[in-house]
């Protein structure tokens, strides 16, 4: 089996994917598109991760590669291969589709609940009735057609979508290590302005290590969910 994941930014790895994927006996590639990234074949693997970034995918003339990456995103999901999108990666996932990406009302930077909205179905992944997840995201997008969304929160309406049985979009991070959130912190911090859902930077890091291994281990059961989807 063989997962590849596509990264912005040297500081926004696969955290506790990485784990979860070896575990399963997953070989693991990657392009790096902050160097010189190259796509692989989309025959050659059998799910997609793209991770998050500070940039916008509106930023087609800053990032070049970025109309490349979408292309290559609609073409993977066409094909049925299993795709996970994080915070960039799902509102690349949601414009690659058809769906508008813009500024929300509020950036929401730090620990915040997100709620289920498909508590009643057992068609789609069952989010949690609602759980503390780590955010760090300003823009917000419309879901393409077909999209469903799975969770939400106070501060911005479509935080998860699912498209068909094998695509999710997140607009949070699941992922985050401890590690992880000293790494985004150290390389965003000048967004941390005061707003009403940004936490101040010592609030972020006081987190306690059971908050990240339940939003991990809530990561865990959705790479599992599209692990079973593979064709």
């Amino acid at each position: 089996m063989h997962a590849h994941y596509l990264q912005h930014v040297s500081f926004e790895g696969l955290g506790s994917i990485e784990t979860w994927l070896r575990d399963a006996g997953y070989e693991i590639t990657n392009t790096r598109f902050y160097e010189a990234g190259v796509l692989p074949s989309i025959a050659d693997i059998d799910l997609l991760v793209i991770m998050g970034g500070p940039m916008s995918v509106n930023d087609e003339i800053q990032y070049p590669w970025m109309d490349k990456e979408k292309k290559f995103i609609k073409e993977v999901i066409q094909s049925g291969k299993p795709t996970l999108g994080i915070c960039l990666g799902a509102q690349l996932i949601a414009a690659s589709m058809g769906g508008d990406v813009f500024p929300n009302s509020v950036k929401e930077i730090g620990w915040f609940p997100a709620q289920a909205t498909k508590t009643d179905s057992t068609t789609f992944f069952q989010f949690p009735k609602e759980i503390p997840v780590f955010h760090w995201h300003g823009e917000t997008f419309n879901l393409p057609e077909g999209a469903v969304s799975i969770a939400e929160s106070k501060g911005c309406k479509n935080q998860a979508f699912q498209i068909g049985d094998s695509v999710i979009g997140l607009q949070f991070h699941l992922e985050t290590t401890p590690g992880s959130a000293q790494a985004i912190v150290k390389h965003c911090r000048d967004e941390l302005v005061e707003g009403a859902y940004i936490q101040r930077e010592e609030e972020i890091l006081a987190t306690p290590q059971e908050q990240y291994e339940a939003i991990n281990k809530l990561m865990g059961k959705i790479l599992e969910y599209l692990h079973t989807r593979k064709g």
